[in-house]
């Protein structure tokens, strides 16, 4: 399918299979910023690298009016990956023309001279990307970092400012705006990521990918559903939904060293955290780790037991149907009697669809912020 415009990919696209909502959109603003900016900066043959590309609208966007010579793609969530496979399908008739997927990391950058960047939610995923570009790319990079402009911040700049020599924010346009950063300072000595952590309340170490919710701390709707797996039962199988970096999934499994314990998460940071999080403790042998779309990939009714602390944000925005879209996957997983424990806040309105999905639902904890609730899936063991 011919295209010659961003006007014939931009509207065409979709987030699926992440959630679709009418206030939900695959593309904003930035990324025809990011591309009409990279467009003054392309020559024939330049190697060009896109991080944090949300659905494609990068990617298959520098492919319609970039040309660019070479194109290597990074997303961290599973479902970015999956929708610019399903995206480049409807749009060039292809899942995989003209791009490589890879992780963050060397074969991504090598001979990279200009990456183009959707700015994370973080500043440590900022500073675990500029890391790389400035170690892996070569000297004449020029990253454009790109986002909007109530999510920017002055730290932004003061991370990139530690990894190149000239950080310039561009003129902002439809409330986005553009960063050029070039001159790499150099990346001497080891790599910083996963940064680990001694969590002493509970006695752990914890690893953490710069992109990974929290990072090495815990976050208090976790640490108020951890006072609650004393009193779980030991499973054959119970699943860290939605891992992070693995808290939940360690010390169910330190708690109970008699089941088998998956972490699942939608981000190859959490996965890469978690992993790391259980080989440090001594778990490797007891957790293992998957990237996967809310359980897609597992089979159903195989679960005694899950864990779940879900997502309320979608993106930027505030939005139920992540956490909706995993209790729904719950239900599906656990076999018939298991149990799901749930942790949320408590202005969320989670109650009619662990009801509804999974079984019988009881409140057994609530505090200032979160209820944790115990559901049982229906049917007999």
């Amino acid at each position: 399918m011919a295209v010659e415009s961003l006007d014939d990919v931009l509207p065409k696209l979709r987030r699926r299979p992440d959630v679709e909502a009418p206030n939900l959109q695959a593309w904003d603003a930035t990324d025809r910023l990011l591309l009409d900016t990279a467009a003054e900066l392309m020559r024939p043959g330049l190697g060009l690298t896109v991080i944090g590309d949300r659905y494609g609208a990068l990617t298959l966007g520098a492919l319609a009016v970039l040309d660019p010579g070479a194109l290597k793609v990074h997303q961290d969530l599973i479902t970015g990956e999956q929708a610019l496979r399903l995206n480049a399908a409807e749009v060039l008739g292809n899942a995989g023309a003209g791009f490589t997927q890879l992780p963050l990391g060397p074969e991504l950058l090598e001979g990279a001279g200009l990456v183009l960047l959707q700015l994370p939610k973080t500043l440590a995923e900022l500073d675990q990307i500029a890391e790389a570009v400035v170690r892996h790319a070569g000297p004449d990079v020029v990253l454009l970092a790109g986002g909007r402009v109530k999510h920017m911040s002055l730290g932004m700049n003061a991370v990139l400012e530690r990894h190149f020599s000239s950080v310039t924010p561009q003129l902002a346009r439809q409330k986005s705006r553009v960063i050029a950063a070039s001159g790499p300072r150099g990346a001497g000595g080891p790599e910083r990521f996963p940064i680990i952590e001694h969590l002493a309340e509970i006695e752990l170490d914890v690893a953490a990918q710069g992109a990974v919710f929290a990072g090495p701390k815990l976050d208090i709707g976790t640490r108020f559903l951890l006072t609650f797996v004393p009193s779980m039962r030991a499973a054959q199988h119970a699943i860290d939904l939605g891992c992070g970096t693995g808290i939940l999934a360690a010390m169910y499994a330190r708690q109970h060293p008699g089941s088998t314990v998956t972490a699942t998460d939608q981000s190859a940071a959490a996965v890469a955290s978690a992993l790391a999080t259980a080989g440090i403790n001594g778990l490797a042998g007891q957790v293992r780790v998957l990237q996967d779309d809310a359980m897609a990939t597992l089979a159903a009714g195989i679960a005694d037991l899950i864990l779940l602390n879900p997502p309320f944000h979608v993106g930027a925005g505030v939005h139920a149907g992540a956490g909706l879209k995993l209790i729904e996957a719950a239900g599906r997983v656990l076999a018939p009697g298991g149990e799901l424990w749930t942790v949320f806040n408590r202005h969320l309105a989670y109650f009619p669809a662990l009801e509804r999905h999974v079984g019988p639902t009881v409140v057994k904890g609530q505090n200032s912020k979160f209820t944790v609730t115990l559901s049982t899936r229906r049917g007999l063991r």
